[in-house]
């Protein structure tokens, strides 16, 4: 086996596929000689400077490499991006009256506010006697907010839990609320009311004698109906994947990251859909993504996305680049360019059509860009919250987490995958494109399980004020 890697001719660092004593597993290395100050090159791109002479063979990380990103980056437009051949394809999945079919059968029960989590723990655990027939789970997605926010927080709340009852994974949900609290039911029903949805009913805890009663009640109700619904064949274009990483290593960028780019590719070659997230791991390769969008218009949607999430770390006092983190150092990630240059792989070689807002939906076919930060929970929720059915959750440290649609994990290297088999859905080390996009369809079909699949969390991006 090969114990280096040159990744793009125009390189001046190597990768260590195997470590020695000198150099970790998956750590940089220089291919020649670079002076003080010059620019250190990875992925054919800019990484960052020496922060002295660099011998070459010499180790190459943050003793002897800093940032070169900057802050007030000035932004232009040159599409470059390829168009996929379109095909037909299908799965099994749950056709629903409205929007795309969902890949499980499923019933949610969503406190409105972290007051009644309790509740909604409660009914979920009655309500466990209920699945059965073709009903994959019935589930509380408890949260610990909804009161005492204010302003856009309050309203970003309200949207992203309206947003997961529209996941097509949901057959039939339940909201759960108080009665006082500020993310209101009223304002809950408002905000869904255009939609039409049949499959969603609500209920305050104040207003009723026995709320454990009353929505067991409601819950039989779902179960005797979802218990009958069938899988049917559904075209390939109604599939939506979300592409997150976590966890990165100086492997992501070069195994992993890349594979899901291909299975990127060849959902949207289907007429289906991608959505990358991460908005600050993408700082360093922001003009790459940008000069992939299909047009001006999003390209300047794309680049306010990118200025205002800068602006926010600024007016807060700390730098944009702060980034790797401890766990990405130790795998061989120095910089956030480099980190940003690996994570963007993800989003494949087509073009990016849409620019969604946090709490938006997908509409668009094709790629789409989505505003929420890189904390591994908080982004998975938005994605799953934007329509994703899956999420393919690449990863070089490993995590047992998951959102509240299957997270399927990929390993960037052999130890990972073999090291936490009970994590682990796949091994990208092989780059065996075929067998990854075989299991995203055993999973969207519901012949098989991912190993979190029984883990249902969500996580809000909060930024203002708590009373």
């Amino acid at each position: 086996m090969t114990k280096n890697m040159i990744i793009n001719e125009k390189d001046n660092v190597g990768v260590m596929l195997e470590g020695n004593e000198s150099i970790p597993s998956g750590h940089k290395y220089a291919l020649k000689e670079i002076k003080e100050n010059e620019y250190v090159i990875k992925y054919g791109q800019i990484i960052g400077r020496a922060k002295r002479d660099i011998a070459q063979g010499e180790w190459v990380h943050s003793h002897n490499l800093k940032t070169h990103l900057d802050e007030n980056a000035e932004y232009s437009y040159s599409f470059a991006a390829s168009e996929p051949k379109e095909r037909e394809g299908y799965f099994k999945g749950f056709k629903r009256e409205q929007g795309r079919a969902g890949i499980r059968n499923e019933i949610y029960i969503i406190p409105t506010v972290g007051c009644v989590n309790d509740v909604c723990r409660r009914l979920e655990k009655k309500a466990q006697a209920l699945v059965k027939g073709s009903i994959d789970g019935i589930f509380a997605l408890t949260h610990q907010f909804g009161c005492s926010q204010l302003g856009e927080d309050n309203e970003n709340i309200k949207k992203l839990l309206c947003a997961v009852a529209l996941n097509p994974n949901a057959s039939f949900v339940l909201f759960v609320g108080l009665g006082c609290e500020n993310n209101g039911m009223d304002g809950i029903k408002e905000y869904l009311a255009p939609y039409g949805r049949k499959n969603i009913e609500y209920f305050n805890c104040q207003e009723v004698e026995d709320e454990i009663a009353y929505g067991l009640q409601i819950l039989e109700k779902f179960a005797e109906q979802a218990k009958d619904l069938k899988r049917e064949n559904v075209p390939l274009s109604d599939l939506c994947l979300g592409l997150k990483c976590g966890g990165s290593d100086g492997f992501s960028g070069i195994t992993a990251n890349p594979l899901v780019g291909r299975i990127s590719d060849r959902i949207v070659s289907y007429g289906g859909r991608a959505v990358l997230t991460e908005v600050p791991e993408m700082f360093g390769a922001e003009q790459i993504l940008m000069n992939k969008c299909k047009d001006e218009r999003t390209f300047e949607k794309y680049k306010k996305m990118i200025v205002d999430f800068k602006d926010s770390y600024i007016k807060q006092g700390f730098p944009v680049y702060e980034n790797p983190s401890p766990g990405n150092k130790k795998g061989g990630i120095t910089t956030l360019e480099e980190k940003s240059l690996g994570c963007i792989e993800k989003a494949g070689s087509t073009k990016i059509n849409a620019v969604l807002g946090y709490g938006d939906t997908v509409e668009e076919k094709g790629v789409s860009v989505l505003n929420a930060p890189g904390n591994d929970l908080i982004a998975a929720t938005a994605l799953a919250a934007a329509g994703c059915q899956m999420v393919l959750f690449t990863t070089g440290r490993g995590t047992p987490f998951s959102t509240f649609v299957p997270t399927m994990k990929i390993g960037t290297n052999n130890h990972i995958s073999s090291f936490k088999e009970n994590w682990i859905d796949f091994n990208a080390f092989p780059m065996d494109e075929d067998g990854l996009f075989e299991l995203v369809l055993a999973v969207a079909n519901g012949e098989k399980k991912v190993k979190s699949e029984d883990v249902r969390e969500i996580a809000f991006f909060k930024t203002g004020v708590t009373l």
